[in-house]
């Protein structure tokens, strides 16, 4: 009995990995149905990542303090109330018809998403024997993974409808084409309340369900700043890696559907089940294969192979067209999946004292997913081309290799 009383806490904790990688996925559906329906460049369509990322660059510290003043179990609750309201709130969005409204829907989302993957790493590790702590992580970690393949199919056939094509949209009158663009907005209001029906449920089970507390250590030693925790020249540069990794993740997920209706000619159901089924399951395949690769070749190393690939392919992705541009992207979503955690690992290391710092640091860095992927939209509408949009991903993951080549190295600090 004892050996099994983790049991439900860990599912409902495990649940927790596969919701915010369902509704994450789901920003690469919204992006296309929400520039149809708002008449949207590819720029203004990309700010849906900037509401989701800036969220996690905003939420970061206030999210420690809440899990330190009030505990983990009152973070998960409060991050649950915050990810249902803003899914609720994408009826009013969409019964206004206004865009404001759909991103300051999509930051509240994220801001509970932030408190959420705060609190829910640790307890994945803490729910059972301290030996079997890896495995745990990992298995809750693979049910994101999972997330990421179902999302795009399911949220196409939910989201990505349109009572009549583009060319027949271009003969109607512009209050005609008001009408039919709204009812199509209209389409997330219920996957989005249903969506946030299920998180209240798992919010109200969490509130009654016995978790154990995580303890904080104390720390002994002295007080350290930002600034002082900078001072290690790996994780200035483990800072810098992870934005333009970021960055670049998202440009590349993010923008998929748009990316593949124009440089393969598919339609956007189709980009999304690619999405899933392709980029999902490469991502999902890379992790698996990369963590093993490194029981043989250094994480460095490897960053450094994989970042020289993912350089290459996004020139193919820039200048190809067809099955080779898909091909070409879906490498990418293969070779990049091992880059985050290596350069979180890199980053931390033989920090000391500024290990939490140094922690939060970088994932503050996601903000590059709120920043990159406009500028992105900005270059694809300038040029009338996303693919030479590509340029962007192609400069971030030239920065990563400078990272895996040099960046990595810790150098002692040198005390005055």
């Amino acid at each position: 009995m004892a050996k099994n009383k983790y049991l439900f806490p860990f599912i409902m904790i495990t649940s927790l990995f596969f919701m915010w990688g369902f509704v994450h996925n789901l920003d690469p559906i919204l992006i296309p149905h929400l520039q149809r329906s708002f008449s949207l460049s590819t720029l203004q369509a990309s700010l849906v990542d900037s509401a989701v990322f800036i969220a996690y660059f905003v939420m970061a510290l206030p999210a420690g303090f809440i899990m330190k003043k009030y505990g983990y179990k009152a973070g998960i609750i409060f991050g649950l109330v915050l990810f249902a309201l803003g899914s609720f709130l994408f009826i009013p969005a969409a019964n206004t018809q206004a865009y404001v409204f759909f991103l300051g829907a999509l930051f509240i989302i994220a801001c509970g998403l932030t408190i959420l993957e705060t609190a829910a790493n640790p307890y994945a590790s803490l729910l059972g024997p301290k030996e079997t702590a890896t495995f745990r992580l990992n298995f809750s970690q693979s049910f994101n993974g999972l997330a990421a393949t179902l999302a795009p199919i399911v949220g196409a056939r939910i989201i990505l409808i349109k009572g009549v094509s583009d060319e027949e949209l271009s003969t109607m009158s512009s209050s005609a084409q008001q009408m039919v663009l709204a009812s199509e907005a209209s389409s997330v209001k219920t996957p989005y309340l249903v969506l946030g029906s299920i998180i209240l449920v798992i919010a109200v089970i969490f509130i009654f369900l016995k978790l154990p507390e995580i303890t904080e250590e104390e720390s002994t030693g002295e007080k350290r700043g930002i600034m002082d925790a900078l001072r290690h020249r790996h994780l200035s540069w483990a800072v810098v890696a992870q934005f333009f990794y970021v960055g670049a993740q998202v440009c590349v997920m993010s923008l998929f559907v748009l990316y593949a209706t124009k440089a393969a000619g598919i339609t956007k159901v189709q980009a999304a089940d690619y999405l899933g089924y392709g980029m999902g399951l490469a991502f999902l395949f890379g992790r698996i294969i990369g963590t093993f690769l490194m029981k043989f070749i250094s994480a460095e190393r490897l960053l450094v192979i994989y970042a020289v690939i993912c350089v290459l392919l996004s020139g193919s992705a820039m200048f190809t067209s067809g099955n080779v541009a898909l091909f070409s992207v879906t490498g990418i979503a293969f070779f990049m999946s091992i880059m985050f955690p290596t350069i979180f690992s890199l980053g931390i290391k033989d920090l000391g004292n500024d290990t939490k710092l140094g922690s939060s640091l970088i994932i503050m860095s996601i903000v590059g997913g709120a920043i990159l992927p406009p500028l992105m939209g900005y270059i694809s509408d300038e040029t009338n081309n996303i693919q030479i949009g590509y340029i962007v991903p192609l400069i971030c993951f030239f920065v990563v290799l400078l990272f895996g080549l040099n960046g990595h190295k810790v150098i002692k600090e040198i005390k005055n």
